[in-house]
């Protein structure tokens, strides 16, 4: 059930990491990108002392995290 639960919130924060950085991809780079944005933004979360709980501060630490990723990854890529 987590796993799903993982997928789902992943896709949510991949779609609205796309949107606001302004990209285009795939549903499976949105999964992608969403996880990894989740354990992105954990990571910068802790770092700064800030805490994320429930279903909504997980999917806006994953968002911050995914758009801090697509950040970075379109600055190496230029």
């Amino acid at each position: 059930m987590h796993i799903i639960i993982a997928l789902l919130i992943g896709g949510i924060a991949g779609f609205l990491s796309n949107l606001i950085m302004d990209t285009d991809t795939g549903i499976i780079s949105n999964i992608i990108v969403g996880i990894i944005g989740g354990v992105v933004g954990d990571l910068v979360f802790t770092i700064l002392g800030i805490s994320a709980g429930g279903i909504i501060g997980n999917i806006v630490m994953s968002v911050v995290g995914a758009c801090l990723l697509l950040f970075i990854i379109n600055k190496i890529l230029k």
